[in-house]
């Protein structure tokens, strides 16, 4: 049904960059495979493809772009080829809503990917509930998307910041103690990060303070200098993307990393590609890691990844891939692209392995609709062997163990009559 593309035409908004390797990564925009004389099903992606989240957005849409290739080799979606419209909200809300509203209406999309960016994901569910809008969130991890600002239609493959929280925060209390100082995003996913480990850390007698840092940031020094002031035990990093990049090159420069430990949530493997081995440790969650013996299909794709980008997979490049696989699998299933009908079956679907790539059968809560997927926390640390093997996972935690109850975050999905 389609054709076989590993090398995509470059664009200029959609490079990957990984600190400071160029990777040979390729794509058109919109990025279209389909069979003559036959009406495509549209999928449409709003993700910021410039700005500090850009290499991590880039890297959803390679995965989303390999799975629609491979879905059209396969026969498409009710037999007919899927084509996918990428658009950039380059990091703005404003205009994630105007890329998100153009592909509903003028291109006529039958699902929204997206957005990195927690605050645009909110504002982008508004637009697809009212225009009944089959939605899934690849990357946005604030906890209102799947809490007290869910919806039928919104579904999430990326954890909830609660997830990432709790799964480890436990862990930096043990090992380096509960008086922790917090680098934090002024936005909606740091807010909800912050607010989950401080929870969990006031209930084991910790202590805090912080600092709110605004996007885009280049310049840490004074935020490093309070941390220091403050003397913490850990620095909990929240920052994200280039931003994370920033804060930790900075963070070693101060030679802090000799007074304080350093750890969080979420150090992805592009911004660990991206500093110097010295800001390459502490302890973190992963949210899909390349190297898994004995799962089912992750070689595979890991392989596949590598041959398009030249770097092993990552958890972006599997969020844009399970986002699209997700919806042919149920619409394939189904028979129809009706999102009510769609969001009903995905409550309570579980991934086939071949989508899943990780341990059991994760599946969309459904009182929630939030992806109950492994959460891999471990130690970051300088390359061993293989030059992204930067990451040694310590403690698979399930997701049903780090979500907790679904009654307890607030969500109440209530159906169109």
């Amino acid at each position: 049904m389609g054709t076989s593309r590993r090398s995509w035409p470059v664009d200029r908004r959609t490079v990957l960059r990984t600190g400071a390797t160029l990777a040979a990564v390729q794509f058109a925009s919109p990025f279209i495979i389909k069979a003559r004389g036959e009406t495509p099903v549209r999928i449409g992606m709003v993700d910021p493809l410039t700005g500090v989240y850009a290499a991590i957005a880039q890297n959803e849409v390679v995965g989303a772009k390999f799975a629609a290739e491979e879905i059209n080799k396969k026969g498409g979606i009710l037999g007919r080829p899927l084509e996918l419209l990428v658009e950039d909200s380059a990091n703005d809300v404003g205009t994630g809503v105007q890329k998100t509203r153009k592909l509903i209406e003028r291109d006529q999309v039958s699902l929204i990917i997206g957005d990195v960016n927690s605050g645009i994901a909110i504002a982008m569910a508004q637009v697809t509930s009212e225009k009944k809008v089959l939605h899934i969130v690849s990357g946005g991890h604030t906890d209102p998307i799947t809490g007290s600002n869910c919806s039928w239609n919104v579904f999430r493959v990326c954890n909830s910041t609660a997830m990432d929280a709790n799964a480890i925060a436990s862990t930096l209390m043990e090992k380096f103690g509960k008086k922790w100082y917090f680098l934090t995003p002024d936005y909606a996913y740091g807010h909800s990060v912050q607010a989950g480990f401080e929870k969990l850390l006031k209930a084991a007698g910790g202590t805090s303070a912080g600092s709110l840092v605004p996007l885009g940031t280049p310049d840490y020094s004074a935020y490093l200098i309070q941390a220091k002031a403050y003397g913490p035990q850990v620095l909990i990093n929240v920052m994200g993307g280039g931003d994370q990049v920033s804060s930790l090159k900075q963070f070693v420069q101060f030679g802090l990393d000799k007074q304080m430990a350093v750890g969080g949530t979420l150090f992805e493997l592009e911004s660990i590609r991206a500093v110097p081995d010295g800001a390459r440790v502490g302890w973190w969650t992963m949210e899909w890691w390349w190297d898994q013996p004995g799962v089912p299909h992750v070689a595979e794709f890991n392989a596949a990844m590598k041959k398009i980008t030249g770097l092993s997979a990552t958890a972006r490049n599997w969020f844009g891939f399970a986002s699209v696989q997700t919806f042919a699998a149920i619409a394939n299933q189904e028979k129809t692209l009706d999102a009510v009908k769609l969001s009903r079956a995905l409550a309570g679907f579980k991934l086939p392995p071949e989508i899943a790539l990780q341990p059991g059968a994760p599946a969309f809560r459904a009182g929630d609709h939030e992806l109950m997927s492994t959460v891999f926390v471990g130690e970051a640390h300088p390359p061993k062997g293989d030059p992204d093997n930067m990451f040694t996972v310590r403690a698979p935690v399930p997701g049903e163990k780090a979500a907790g109850p679904a009654e307890a975050t607030g969500c109440k999905i209530q159906w169109p009559a």
